[in-house]
């Protein structure tokens, strides 16, 4: 199984289903391979029986053979229901050299959806930046799972300029729009509310919004974080351009290394002590880390929902 950690081969395989299969089959054999991995990745096509449903889908002859009652589990019934919010905002796009954020969370959820399909769980996917541009309902076909690749590769294709992002606008939206109990999975580098205690607030008050209708959330933080939470730049001037609005600065980084890494840890602080008290998962995902750290917090997540 090849690694896919490396940012070049990562790139030169332009077919999401051929990287998910092959980043989510490697998953489930370093799982298989590990006695320490806790929970089950067999995607079985039976389930047991439960007394009183309709007999019609019964194994016969798995009942012949292991004295159990098993019921046929076909494709559209589901396990579970996901929801992927990929922010799509210009901030996404950094660094500027290599697998971006945005590049690497949309490998990661073309992963994660392949993983739902091979469980018979229903994915739907929401793309947005200031406002929810692109929402599908959530299903557990092949045809489903083909369509929202599509819409995957448009957003790698076209990377948005000079876009902010309004996360809790979209989860209010979301919240509004979802009405079965479901796990709603956020991508995005959370540089929105760094330095706006509204924007924290209104954060978690849509949160509580969808806590409030029953839903599970996961934040996977998308970092950069050699440069971004390091700040880990050569000992010469740099200019920085903000990829949301455009405003440029030319400094040193060692100057403003040590403030900038305190602010940053500050709210990276806050942010981990509201998560806590909301009773939402956050984790940290480093673009060059590869996939597997998300494909672990997914199935535990799952585990502890079902």
């Amino acid at each position: 199984m090849p690694q896919l950690n490396n940012n070049q081969h990562v790139r030169q395989l332009a077919n999401l289903e051929l990287l998910a299969r092959q980043v989510v089959e490697g998953f489930i054999t370093g799982l298989h391979q590990s006695p320490f991995h806790g929970f089950s990745v067999e995607f079985a096509e039976h389930r047991l029986y439960n007394n009183g449903e309709s007999v019609k889908n019964i194994d016969w002859k798995l009942l012949a053979r292991t004295d159990k009652l098993f019921v046929k589990q076909f494709e559209e019934e589901t396990n579970l229901r996901c929801y992927l919010l990929l922010d799509t905002s210009s901030s996404m796009n950094f660094p500027v050299e290599g697998t971006n954020k945005l590049q690497f969370s949309v490998y990661a959820i073309a992963s994660l959806m392949y993983l739902f399909k091979k469980q018979r769980d229903a994915f739907g996917l929401c793309l947005f930046s200031d406002k929810m541009d692109w929402m599908s309902s959530a299903r557990s076909t092949s045809a489903h799972l083909f369509y929202l690749y599509a819409q995957l590769e448009k957003a790698y294709n076209n990377p948005k300029a000079n876009t902010t992002t309004n996360i809790s606008g979209v989860l209010h939206h979301l919240a509004g729009e979802i009405h079965q109990r479901s796990m709603v999975i956020i991508f995005s580098d959370m540089l929105e509310n760094s330095l706006n205690p509204q924007k924290m607030q209104g954060l978690f008050a849509a949160i509580q919004h969808l806590k409030y209708k029953k839903h599970e959330v996961v934040i996977f933080n998308i970092t950069s974080r050699q440069q971004e939470v390091e700040f880990n730049f050569d000992n010469r001037p740099h200019h920085f351009v903000d990829m949301e609005t455009g405003e440029e600065v030319r400094v040193h980084p060692n100057k403003i290394r040590d403030s900038y890494i305190a602010t940053l840890n500050e709210y990276r602080h806050q942010l981990e002590l509201k998560c806590a008290q909301y009773h939402i998962d956050l984790v940290d995902a480093d673009i060059a880390q590869g996939y597997n750290g998300i494909l672990n917090e997914y199935l535990i997540k799952r585990n502890r929902m079902l």
